[in-house]
């Protein structure tokens, strides 16, 4: 099941983990004092090209009676919005540019294009997901409330919808996210309870119910009017199905990155006993444990928000975006270093996976092959008969997590490494 000692698991000892946080935080106080005038630069020239992508392809939108522009119109409205909400939106709603003192360019000011309210999801993601994150009971987006990504969750009847339930989110990802905060499950269980606070529920539901009226107006009402003066009636309805299209675009694309960062294989669960008196060390190596990158260049990484090193990100998630592929050859090297696994592949392959997880655990446990503490999704250091951190004496090359996984799934390897010891 989860893991509930993630030095043992990480066959890591105290002294390990310390290190390993010590040298992460220099790595942080490196990237603060070097950011300066090429990443505002960055920046406002992201903000620049979005914003020109946003006004081209609501222009485009005026002739979307014609297929052509139908089709352009749609895809530069997705990919204005997919940078809008990635690139810029979430990593400025972290904080990432707030050093720079810019009152429009503020964690504080900024609101996004997006269904969601940039106030509540503050509270949802970035203090919630990334303080527990992946640590069941406490991080949300451990299934988004509605999905079984992991056997800790027990199966229930209900999660035979899994696929279903995933292919709905997907396509209104912007709504789902945007309701989260609300819990309206829980809410619902609590309702009747006299500590409930319906009164701040009633107000965060309100707020979120203003910010989707007014998205909704914005994108389905006066957006579609453009289309209106050249082609008439089916000028606006063209013109309305670019925009809902454009959305689309937006919500899988989203979808897809946070899913392929937080549940393929290798990227890992954890008990809210983790978290109990963690120090630094421990909270950068449940980050490392518990995410997994994407691999694809630049193009990728820009798309994505820079969520391609979304290893990086949990662990500074407050640093600016451009600088996670630097910090990531760091992060990687000290991988490699502690024998520690470095969770990354293509998109498409890690996008399978996420799917894969998904269809298998629509399945009650007694259908899946693979045992509950060693499995493609669910992992734990039960799985290991011994977690001691070796060394070979020779060559000083350590034997950790990866070795152990190895030895594990290949018993040929255990005497191989054992007459490295020798």
């Amino acid at each position: 099941m989860a893991i509930t000692d993630i030095p043992a698991y990480a066959h890591l000892s105290r002294d390990d983990v310390e290190t390993i946080g010590a040298e992460l935080d220099a790595v942080r106080r490196e990237i603060e004092a070097v950011r300066g005038e090429a990443d505002v630069r960055y920046l406002k020239r992201t903000i620049a090209a979005q914003r020109g992508l946003d006004v081209a392809g609501r222009l485009m939108l005026a002739g979307a009676h014609k297929r052509g522009l139908w089709w352009a119109g749609a895809a530069t409205l997705g990919l204005s919005k997919i940078i809008e909400n990635m690139e810029l939106g979430h990593n400025v709603l972290h904080g990432q540019w707030d050093w720079m003192n810019d009152p429009e360019i503020h964690s504080t000011t900024w609101e996004w294009d997006t269904a969601g309210t940039s106030r509540l999801w503050k509270h949802t993601h970035n203090f919630t997901h990334h303080k527990y994150t992946n640590v069941l009971d406490m991080d949300d987006d451990v299934g988004f409330g509605v999905l079984r990504v992991t056997r800790d969750q027990p199966w229930k009847p209900v999660n035979a919808g899994n696929l279903l339930y995933n292919t709905i989110l997907t396509l209104l990802f912007e709504y789902g996210i945007a309701i989260q905060h609300l819990e309206l499950g829980k809410a619902a269980r609590k309702w009747n309870r006299p500590w409930f606070d319906r009164a701040k529920f009633k107000a965060d539901a309100s707020e979120v119910a203003r910010k989707i009226g007014r998205q909704t107006f914005k994108d389905y009402v006066a957006t579609p009017l453009i289309g209106a003066p050249l082609g008439g009636k089916r000028g606006w309805r063209k013109a309305l199905t670019a925009m809902v299209t454009a959305n689309l675009i937006r919500n899988v694309w989203t979808n897809a990155v946070i899913f392929c960062g937080h549940f393929p294989d290798g990227a890992e669960k954890f008990t809210m006993q983790d978290v109990d008196d963690e120090t630094q060390g421990e909270w950068y190596l449940r980050q490392m444990l518990g995410s997994a990158n994407l691999t694809g260049g630049p193009v990728i990484d820009f798309l994505s928000g820079n969520l391609s090193y979304q290893i990086e990100h949990h662990m500074f998630p407050d640093l600016p975006s451009n600088r996670l592929r630097e910090i990531g050859v760091r992060v990687r090297a000290l991988c490699e270093k502690y024998d520690l696994p470095y969770t990354a592949g293509p998109l498409h392959v890690q996008y399978a996976k996420t799917w894969r997880t998904i269809a298998k655990l629509s399945l009650p446990d007694k259908y899946l092959i693979a045992t509950s503490d060693d499995a493609p999704e669910t992992a734990s250091e039960r799985m290991f008969d011994d977690t001691t951190p070796r060394i070979d004496a020779r060559t000083g090359k350590r034997f950790g997590l990866v070795s152990a996984r190895r030895r594990k799934r290949q018993p040929s390897a255990t005497l191989r490494e054992a007459s490295l010891d020798h």
